[in-house]
């Protein structure tokens, strides 16, 4: 995945994470706890508010309508690019097709008219670039992006034009990937992070198409060279499409050749418009997925909050922060280095073009979860009903923005930047202003959004375990809906038997 994806995911869509890497948490166990340590308060720390001005990227149209955005950047010989197929993502599948816009993305790869999937891989190694596509679940586009030198720019972005314009979808290609689809669907649904995920999908987004979270077996067994055709022909338009460009270019040399490559591509007319908004369930709902003889709970819990236009977008980053955005944030330090019940625990909020959910969780040993829920719906109490300490406060704005100018660093991610602004509208200024933004933050706002946001009594509550144990603590926030890893209800589970 390139930098500017990375970026686009971080910063224009959502700030969320449920769980550490491996190497990570390693580093995690062996480190002095962050309880134990003794905060001085005599590092210099910069009370200036840090004064941006992002360079713009240069904005043009081509004949058939694609937007393009180009960022010349002449410190290093490198080139990063991408498309942006709006209307082609996953949120658009016809309801017995899912997993189209992903398995579309995928074969772009596997062969064109003057290309086969291995001449493609070779030739892309040979020049030392690099190749993708991807359109995840719930998301509006379909993102495929190249990289390289700018010495041999021409041949490795006319392999990717190849790719984008002039698939073929050869069908023994598919039907390897399909099988290799249907094991991962097999795997997935002993992963409790994914059933987790699946359930919490499903709780708060209802009808929404971004419940949906993965294909199945007989969608992916429907999906034909021809239907993969179609959706290429259908809803890849370039009058939808946002190409954007960083490195060592130069806008005047580039845009001729641009025509010409992308020229040839006609523009389809189609509907973009979004399904009806989700809103947010309006009473607790608690659900349990039953994975016998677990020895860990993994917890969803959250409900709908906002878009990436909201003007509370702001806010939530400080009050997430704040709450459970990394390991300094509270949930952090009171289920993990105050109780002991997890390795990682963590909040976050996912806004894009219709309004995500926030939601918090984390795994623990089945023995406390318990404890663990209690410690949540106590976290979420103070953060709405009392007002954020002054230094607790500071902390959290200047590490919200200290991460974003680390961001600036790379130019990618300044491309990044602006992709996003023209996606969501948002005004010129939007990235230069974003650090002034962040430190006007108050307590009242960071009260504000938790109160109106994250309501403990109307939460979404996914618990993946042993149903024997959790169905019987869950039970005491309300009536528990318990489901097996197919996703199918099942009938209570047996009581825990007494030790002899």
């Amino acid at each position: 995945m390139t930098m500017i994806k990375r970026c686009f995911n971080l910063f224009a869509a959502a700030i969320i994470i449920f769980s550490a890497p491996a190497r990570l948490l390693a580093q995690e166990a062996a480190a002095t706890p962050l309880s134990k340590v003794e905060k001085k308060n005599r590092a210099p720390v910069s009370k200036e508010v840090l004064e941006v001005k992002l360079q713009r990227p240069i904005e043009r149209k081509l004949s058939n309508g694609m937007t393009v955005l180009i960022l010349e950047d002449h410190r290093f010989p490198a080139v990063v690019t991408e498309f942006h197929v709006r209307g082609a993502g996953a949120l658009f599948e016809p309801e017995k097709q899912r997993g189209l816009a992903s398995v579309t993305a995928e074969m772009l790869r596997e062969g064109t008219k003057t290309r086969t999937s291995r001449q493609i891989a070779e030739q892309m190694d040979r020049l030392g670039a690099s190749l993708w596509a991807s359109s995840g679940f719930g998301s509006v586009e379909t993102a495929v992006g190249a990289s390289g030198l700018r010495d041999n720019f021409d041949a490795w972005f006319g392999i990717a034009v190849d790719v984008l314009l002039h698939p073929t979808f050869p069908e023994l290609e598919l039907n390897r990937m399909k099988q290799r689809i249907k094991v991962q669907l097999r795997q997935q649904r002993s992963s409790s992070g994914f059933l987790a995920d699946e359930r919490f999908a499903r709780a708060v987004f209802g009808s929404h198409p971004a419940a949906i979270v993965s294909a199945t077996a007989e969608s992916v067994d429907a999906i034909t060279p021809a239907a993969l055709a179609a959706w290429h022909r259908e809803r890849f338009d370039p009058a939808k499409t946002i190409l954007g460009i960083s490195g060592d270019v130069y806008a005047a040399e580039l845009m001729p050749k641009l025509e010409k490559w992308l020229a040839p591509w006609p523009r389809r007319g189609i509907d973009t418009a979004l399904p009806a908004n989700p809103a947010p369930v309006a009473s607790r709902r608690i659900f349990v997925v039953d994975r016998p003889d677990s020895v860990q709970t993994t917890v969803t819990m959250g409900n709908i909050a906002i878009d990436r236009r909201s003007d509370d977008y702001v806010p939530m980053v400080v009050m997430n922060q704040i709450l459970g955005g990394g390991s300094a944030a509270r949930l952090f330090l009171n289920l993990r280095e105050e109780k002991g019940y997890t390795y990682g625990v963590y909040s976050g909020f996912s806004a894009g073009e219709y309004p995500g959910p926030w939601r918090a969780g984390g795994n623990m040993r089945t023995e406390v979860t318990e404890g663990a829920f209690k410690e949540f719906f106590h976290e979420f109490r103070r953060i709405r009903d009392e007002k954020t300490p002054a230094a607790e406060l500071d902390d959290a704005k200047r590490s919200v923005v200290a991460n974003f100018a680390l961001a600036l660093e790379q130019p990618a991610r300044v491309l990044g930047f602006a992709v996003a602004r023209k996606i969501y509208g948002l005004p010129d200024d939007y990235w230069d202003t974003y650090p002034a933004k962040v430190m006007a933050v108050t307590a009242d706002d960071v009260e504000r959004v938790a109160r109106k946001y994250l309501d403990p009594a109307t939460a979404q509550i996914v618990a993946v375990g042993d149903a024997r144990q959790i169905k019987p603590v869950l039970e005491q926030y309300g009536a528990v809906e318990v489901y097996d890893n197919l996703g199918n209800v099942v009938a209570p589970p047996m009581p825990v038997k007494a030790a002899p």
